[in-house]
């Protein structure tokens, strides 16, 4: 394990509990994942971090697709795909260029715009048609979420707020985040590579942390099949509001 990186002792705790929010994020509550970015940008340096928790968020998307496999509306995807890839390669562009304390601020103006937005969606679109604006709102959200999840791993909250809006059954909801956002990390590995935000540094970190990862998903999966709609659409707001305000002040 002599690739680890050098970290304090309290960043262990906090990068295991950080893992377990990963897990937990993934099959109970996406945009709960958030949090688990604030951790590990605030112990790590920001482009390592990236890569860090891309490894993680991958392990839990594979608990995720297992569990609800049977619930995921492939047509939302391919909608959105086109607008996803653009995202991406605009951020994988920015990426290759901003320096630590860029993508810092672009962390937190992108949280920033995810609260506006929210708050958008729930108090002011309430009458908005179930696709979240039609194709107008899938470019929008597409786009920011391919963006967004490239520079900071930060795309779940911004397609929690269109899977709101499009009214998902909390198992299509979670069916349809698990197999967008699997196949969003696979596609952004190779740009994760080739920028250098993977390395042996951060892949022996993230060997350590997966047992997190697992605990939390398996706890989150116990979680979700006994939630009620009601429940999951307040706390999916309530945890994007919290989350992206701790990244915007922190």
């Amino acid at each position: 394990m002599s690739a680890l990186p050098e970290l304090a002792p309290f960043a262990w705790p906090l990068l295991a509990l950080a893992a377990c929010i990963v897990g937990f994020s993934k099959t109970a509550l996406p945009g709960a994942n958030t949090v688990a970015i604030a951790i590990f940008a605030a112990i790590l340096p920001a482009k390592q971090s990236t890569g860090a928790l891309l490894v993680l968020l991958i392990v839990g998307d594979v608990f995720a697709v297992w569990a609800y496999r049977r619930h995921t509306s492939w047509q939302t995807i391919l909608r959105l795909a086109p607008a996803v890839v653009a995202g991406l390669a605009l951020g994988a562009a920015f990426l290759a260029f901003a320096s630590d304390g860029w993508v810092r601020r672009v962390i937190g103006a992108i949280l920033l715009l995810v609260v506006a937005v929210t708050v958008w969606r729930r108090y002011f679109s309430l009458g908005a048609s179930a696709g979240s604006g039609g194709r107008t709102g899938s470019i929008v959200y597409g786009s920011l979420s391919g963006f967004t999840t490239m520079v900071a791993n930060a795309g779940g909250p911004v397609m929690s707020m269109y899977f709101l809006a499009a009214k998902f059954p909390v198992q299509a909801f979670l069916g349809t985040a698990a197999w967008f956002f699997a196949l969003i990390n696979l596609a952004k590995l190779p740009f994760s590579f080739g920028l250098g935000l993977i390395d042996a540094s951060s892949l022996a970190l993230d060997l350590l942390l997966v047992p997190g990862v697992v605990v939390g998903a398996l706890i989150g999966r116990w979680i979700a099949v006994r939630i009620s709609q009601r429940v999951f659409e307040s706390a999916v707001l309530v945890v994007t509001i919290l989350a992206a305000l701790y990244l915007v002040v922190f």
